[in-house]
């Protein structure tokens, strides 16, 4: 899987995984999913986002996720 538009920039955010360069962070993305914002939501208050920059923001905080980890 490729993640193209993950991109970090000591100069942008700080390093922070953003999307396509721009002030906006993964992190950001997913906080508005989880406090119930849908992505029609996102794209209308943010409109230089695309739909494929939050699949690929939901793609990215996935991969360190493995079966392997339980709550206990």
């Amino acid at each position: 899987m490729t993640l193209d538009r993950i991109t970090f920039n000591d100069e942008i955010m700080g390093g922070k995984a953003c999307i396509r360069g721009l002030r906006i962070t993964v992190s950001v993305i997913l906080k508005l999913l989880a406090g119930g914002m849908t992505r029609e939501q996102i794209l209308a208050d943010y409109p230089y986002l695309e739909p494929a920059d939050i699949e690929q923001a939901i793609q990215y905080a996935a991969q360190p996720i493995s079966e392997t980890w339980r709550i206990k």
